[in-house]
């Protein structure tokens, strides 16, 4: 698939940042806090632009791949209650970069209108499911796992190259699988992939952010 991009260079004390962001962003697609879990919500749109944005993710890791989503309007019956959560943008970005997601604030306010480019993002960019080893994830010695962070109403999501590529593959999902399964069981009540922080399932990862994102498909978008 192919996706236009804004490209911003935002330089912060002695570092350059490279910020992209898919043009145009996905209207359909919001994220909240939920206090136990994070919980996304996409449309077919938005699903094809959070697949690409993982496959970019995985294969750039100079850049910081920045999903804004928190002005969206969210489908019927999800937030805005009573003392619900602001809505959140999505930031996915690879460690070695080790940009302190304090800094954030700072960076996003620097991005400017940036510079238009086209990227490619293919099936070949993330493994087949059923070519994942799950059960090495659980090796000691495994540290391709993803990071979850919240700052300036943002949620930072920090992995390898590896990790992005192999959630990537259950994040393809949402365009690959959704809406045959929603098609062929018209009484499911949705579609949904779920990522975790850390090595092991917990609640809660450093600086209590839920350690599970719940991404959860929308055929139909009613407003």
């Amino acid at each position: 698939m192919k996706l236009p991009l804004w490209i911003s260079h935002v330089r912060l004390g002695g570092t350059e940042l490279r910020v992209v962001r898919p043009v145009p962003p996905a209207p359909r697609a919001v994220l909240y806090d939920q206090d136990r879990w994070l919980a996304m919500y996409v449309d077919r749109q938005a699903s094809t632009v959070l697949t690409a944005a993982w496959g970019l993710a995985a294969r750039s890791p100079r850049s910081l791949i920045y999903l804004p989503m928190r002005a969206n309007t969210p489908p019927e019956g999800v937030g805005g209650g009573e003392g619900q959560s602001p809505s959140l943008d999505l930031v996915l970005l690879h460690h070695s970069l080790q940009m302190r997601p304090s800094r954030w604030k700072q960076v996003r306010t620097r991005l400017g209108a940036g510079c238009l480019h086209t990227a490619s993002v293919h099936d070949s960019d993330f493994p087949d499911e059923s070519a994942v080893d799950y059960e090495r994830w659980h090796f000691r010695e495994f540290r391709d796992h993803l990071g979850f962070h919240l700052a300036a109403n943002t949620l930072f999501i920090v992995g390898s190259g590896t990790a992005f590529r192999e959630r990537g593959a259950l994040v393809r999902s949402l365009i690959g699988d959704a809406p045959s399964y929603l098609a062929r069981y018209p009484r499911a009540d949705h579609y949904c992939v779920e990522l975790s922080a850390g090595p092991w399932a917990r609640p809660r990862v450093r600086g209590r952010v839920p350690g599970h994102l719940h991404v959860q498909y929308s055929g139909e978008w009613r407003v």
